[in-house]
């Protein structure tokens, strides 16, 4: 930090009481000056000789036959003054960052200029801002953050401005010529303690964001100018210009309702979370991370933000919600009768997903070079949402006020390309039944019908199929999807042996698809009320055709057929008896085709 010193002589000003100064000399005093509540008793001609106003204001006291005089609103206060007094008297005075922009407002609102006296205080004080406050970055963020208190002349003085361009200049300087010495209160994390933070010499590496904490701390109309000014030079990553604001959000925004004491400092809240959105990058593809945009959502909810940003804010994170993790996407819903959290807020986001993934596979398919936004998203996008809705339905699934509806809504909202299996989805719908048992039938019905037991791997079938919270015709569906994959991959590695023996014109093909046709027809018939449960080929016709196969389905086969026996135990088979075989006669014919139509095949390429 930079110092000035002015005067020589010792300091003669003495406290007298709580509101009274004066000057130790042989010569009784013969003014007295009043700023707020404390008296200067002081003598004319040091004053006089360097102010214009206070020559002024002496001569209409003395008119009105009065030796004191009221300075009301005097900038800087008391202490402003003394600067200015102590000055007049020559007596030492050691300017710094702290007190050098009251010491200038002062001198300016005295009239303490070269047309009064040569090297008068306002000349002395523009020589220690320009030759040394605005070289240093110290300085010129305490100048800066002193300015608040001291408008509107640190404004009209253009002091603000001169120290904003200044600070803005340092912050694009090239960090291998930065030292942490040169920043005001940087504290060092434990990364750059790390080797791959260090220089060759050993000297740690100062990183691109070296300045963003000591910015943080400048009051919110400072930071913002700041930050346009910084914006404005075109010479900063998006990258640091989001690191800036996130790290003022962390030092300015609540972290939950309960820092909300009164009305004014939501109100304060609310217009640093406006000017945050302001300030963000206007490429809306890039720059602001999605985890950084949810953060400003949540606070946004809590302080009751505009509808007009919040929508801004949902906007832009639909264009990166393939980055959320589901911990972030609780927010809490501002009504409190409703949900904890705000599930209408993450249906609006995965809708706004799903319509830009469309419309980036449309622009992608006629012309990729009109995407001005640069957004384009891939099936892999696609499917992390998919599975951040999963995720998120698991979460608020233990919400007692999260309805049917909202739960079935919101699982749909994403497309069926989005889940390449319904694990995630299961564990969802389990989880729901589990915490709402006094669901009716008809519920249980609806919720289930969001899942496709056909996209099931082995061990959610397995669970499903033991799992008593379900409705019994989804484990109907669950045991007999599995049984016809499994009974389909044995029937599938007989006909290819069968095909590699006779070579017959398309036998194999018409085997396998008789074979397929007759399972797909005992499937449907067990799906009532209507369901349409298809088989589909293509996984059959991917089957494996070594005997290994033909084993995992038979024992595939006999533990269904185990677990069919104990469901039907358990219910007495009372909504399914008369309608649907049990899962054990359609291993049967299967056994039967093998045995009979090839049996010599069978046995020649069977697997030892």
């Amino acid at each position: 930090m930079k110092f000035m010193k002015l005067g020589t002589k010792p300091d003669a000003f003495h406290v007298d009481g709580n509101f009274i100064r004066h000057v130790s000399s042989d010569l009784e005093t013969d003014v007295v000056i009043k700023i707020d509540q404390m008296r200067f008793h002081l003598h004319k001609f040091p004053l006089l000789s360097k102010s214009n106003l206070l020559q002024e204001l002496v001569s209409k006291a003395s008119e009105e036959k009065s030796d004191e005089v009221a300075i009301p609103d005097f900038p800087g206060g008391p202490e402003a003054f003394e600067i200015c007094a102590k000055f007049c008297y020559g007596i030492a005075v050691t300017l710094s960052a702290y007190n050098v922009v009251a010491a200038r407002c002062a001198a300016e609102y005295l009239e303490m200029t070269e047309d009064v006296e040569r090297g008068n205080l306002v000349f002395k004080v523009e020589v220690f801002l320009n030759s040394s406050v605005f070289h240093g970055w110290k300085d010129s963020i305490i100048v800066l953050q002193t300015c608040r208190a001291l408008l509107p002349w640190s404004e009209d003085l253009n002091i603000v401005g001169r120290c904003v361009d200044s600070v803005a200049s340092k912050t694009s300087m090239d960090p291998a010529k930065i030292s942490w010495s040169y920043t005001h209160n940087r504290r060092l994390s434990d990364k750059l303690l790390d080797s791959s933070m260090r220089f060759d010499n050993g000297v740690e590496q100062v990183p691109k964001d070296w300045w963003v904490e000591d910015v943080s701390e400048l009051e919110v109309d400072l930071f913002k100018r700041l930050m346009v000014a910084v914006k404005s030079k075109g010479r900063m990553d998006g990258s640091v210009i989001e690191e800036a604001l996130r790290t003022y959000a962390l030092r300015w925004l609540p972290e939950s309702a309960d820092e909300l004491t009164s009305e004014d400092s939501i109100e304060q809240y609310k217009y640093v979370l406006e000017t945050i959105f302001w300030l963000l990058p206007s490429d809306k593809a890039g720059g602001c991370s999605c985890k950084f945009l949810l953060k400003l959502l949540k606070v946004g909810v809590i302080v009751g933000l505009e509808d007009s940003l919040r929508e801004g804010l949902v906007e832009r994170i639909s264009l990166k919600l393939d980055e959320a993790p589901v911990k972030d996407l609780l927010i809490p819903a501002r009504s409190r009768h409703s949900t904890s959290c705000d599930v209408e807020l993450v249906h609006a986001m995965v809708s706004h997903f799903i319509r830009y993934a469309a419309q980036s596979r449309d622009l992608s398919v006629s012309d990729p070079r009109n995407n001005s936004d640069g957004f384009v998203l891939g099936h892999g996008s696609l499917m992390r949402v998919g599975r951040l809705v999963d995720g998120y339905l698991a979460e608020i699934a233990h919400d007692p006020n999260l309805s049917v509806s909202e739960f079935v809504n919101l699982s749909q909202s994403v497309p069926d390309t989005a889940r390449a299996i319904h694990d995630g989805l299961y564990m969802a719908i389990d989880i729901y039944l589990k915490e709402h048992p006094s669901l009716t039938k008809q519920e249980r019905r609806k919720i289930c019908g969001a899942m496709d037991v056909k996209k099931l791997s082995m061990e959610a079938s397995i669970h499903a199929a033991q799992n008593d919270r379900l409705p019994l015709r989804v484990i109907v569906q669950v045991l007999f999807f599995e049984q016809i994959r499994a009974a389909a991959a044995g029937a599938l590695s007989a006909d290819t042996s069968l095909c590699t023996t006779a070579s017959i014109d398309g036998e194999c093909e018409n085997s396998s698809l008789k074979t397929c046709q007759l399972l797909e027809n005992q499937m449907c018939k067990t799906s009532s009320a209507g369901e349409d449960d298809r088989v589909e080929s293509a996984r059959l016709s991917k089957s494996s055709s070594n005997g290994q196969q033909q084993t995992a389905a038979s024992r595939s086969m006999r533990m269904f057929s185990k677990l069919w026996i104990r469901r039907r135990a358990q219910h007495g088979g009372s909504e399914t008896t008369g309608s649907s075989p049990s899962p054990t006669s359609t291993a049967v014919p299967l056994t039967k085709s093998c045995n009979n139509s090839a049996s010599s095949s069978c046995r020649r390429y069977s697997v030892s």
